[in-house]
This record gives structure tokens, C-alpha cells and sequence, in this order.
């Protein structure tokens, strides 16, 4: 699918994963929604980017407000090709803590937001991808969800986090699947350690050191190198239903 021209939403896209791959897409002629709960920067961000750009403040748990940035996108550039879910949250916590069980409200919310979410956005995306006109290779959308490489080898801490993210992998095939009829194509990222804001908040000596976990290159992911993983799934029709890790080859260990 060609990228000129084409409408893309981005939820999280007032930020890391899904503002690089708003940039990126703009940069080759396309135009973007930016789904953000970050009312303030996901506005000035849209007023920065120029004309091909909208934004929405949508909680993309809530069906509402997903339904009415999805209508404000076509009702603004007229139709929708491309539905890149980076909207997520991943704080830590253990099933036993020292206060005993955790609270199922903090489980529960993180499968909500990551897991749930991206389903809330597939499905009205979806809806009006199937109205496109195919172009000549029978193709009228594509989805692209983001997963973790926690969704194969989670850490202590991280059952919400990773339960989530494999459902985001769980349900990449059978939506291809089903899709496969309308020429809407459904794949989905699975990064690793990523220079994202939740990475930032951790210290300086940190970020390095797990950035030379990683076995090549020994550094952190760059947002933009997402964006170019994005660009190629949107790009390459033969790339469907599929999960690809971009991760430099790092396995996660326990801790």
C-alpha cells in the first residue's frame, strides 16, 4: 500500500513510538490522526506538524471516544488505510508483594489499556477500512499493533505487562485471517529496549547498561527505527499476519 496519500491513525501518537512513526509517515506524503490522552502536547504537536495532521484526545479504553476520533479522521481527510496501535502502559509490580496480593484493579487496568484498547481501535479502523476502494493489489487497510518481546520472555514483575502484549500477539493471526477477505492486513511489533518516555524516567546509568544487554547493536532502539519497520509492513503486501521482533537479537532474562 502506498503511503502517499494514504490516512493513518496513531494512538499514542502524541509521544515515542507513535509520534516517530507520525513524522515518518508525514514525511512520505502521508496524513495522520494523533490519538493521545496528552491533550496539551498531542495538540501543540498536531499545530507543529502542519495540515496533514489531526489530533483527538481519546482514552482508547472508552468506546465513545474511539468512535468519534475515528469519524472526526474521515470526516477530516476523508477515509482510513492504516491503524498503527502504540497506545500502552507497562509499570511493574509482583502478583506477592510485600503487602501481600497484589490489587487485581492495577492487572486488570494494564490488560484494558494494551490489549483491550488495541482491540477497540481495530475493530472501528476496520469498519471503515472495509469501505475503501481496493487499490490494484486488492488491499483497502493495514493494522500494525505494537506487543513487547515481554510478550515471550516476561520478567519478574511483568504478568499484567506480558499477558497483555501476548494477547496483542494471540490475536494478530486470527484477525489476518478473518480480515484476509476484506484485503485488510493485520501485523504487529514487538520491540525491545526502546528509547520511549518510559524508558526516560529511568536513570541515566540504567538506560546504558540495558542498552548493552542488548547483543547488536548494543545500544537502545531508536524510535525511528520503529517507524522504519512501519513504513516496510505498509509498504510490502506479501507481509501479513505475522509478529516481528525488532530487538537486536536481545532475550530477556528473569530480572
Amino acid at each position: 500500500m502506498q503511503i502517499k496519500d494514504s490516512v493513518a491513525i496513531i494512538t499514542g501518537g502524541a509521544s515515542g513510538l507513535g509520534e516517530a512513526t507520525a513524522r515518518h509517515l508525514l514525511q512520505r506524503g502521508g496524513q495522520v490522526a494523533l490519538f493521545d490522552l496528552a491533550g496539551e502536547r498531542g495538540q501543540a504537536l498536531a499545530q507543529d506538524l502542519g495540515e496533514r495532521v489531526i489530533f483527538c484526545q481519546v482514552d482508547v479504553t472508552d468506546e465513545a471516544q474511539v468512535d468519534q476520533g475515528v469519524r472526526r479522521t474521515v470526516e477530516a481527510f476523508g477515509s482510513v488505510q492504516v491503524a498503527v496501535n502504540c497506545a500502552g502502559i507497562g509499570v511493574p509490580f509482583k502478583v506477592l508483594g510485600k503487602d501481600g496480593p497484589m490489587d487485581m484493579g492495577r492487572w486488570i487496568k494494564t490488560l484494558q489499556i494494551n490489549l483491550v484498547g488495541t482491540m477497540q481501535v481495530i475493530r472501528l479502523a476496520a469498519q471503515r477500512m472495509a469501505a475503501n476502494q481496493p487499490n490494484a493489489e486488492g488491499e483497502r487497510g493495514v493494522v500494525i499493533n505494537t506487543a513487547s518481546i515481554a510478550a515471550f520472555e516476561g520478567q519478574v514483575g511483568q504478568s499484567a505487562y506480558a499477558a497483555s502484549k501476548a494477547g496483542v500477539v494471540g490475536l494478530t493471526l486470527p484477525l489476518a485471517r478473518e480480515f484476509a477477505s476484506l484485503g485488510i492486513r493485520v501485523l504487529t511489533i514487538a520491540p525491545g529496549l526502546f528509547q520511549t518516555p518510559m524508558m526516560a524516567s529511568l536513570p541515566e546509568k540504567v538506560q546504558q547498561s540495558l542498552g548493552q544487554s542488548v547483543p547488536f547493536p548494543s545500544r537502545l532502539g531508536r524510535p525511528q527505527e520503529f517507524a522504519l519497520l512501519a513504513e516496510q509492513i505498509i509498504a510490502n503486501p506479501m507481509l501479513n499476519g505475522e509478529t516481528i521482533r525488532l530487538d537486536g537479537a536481545l532475550r530477556m532474562a528473569p530480572r
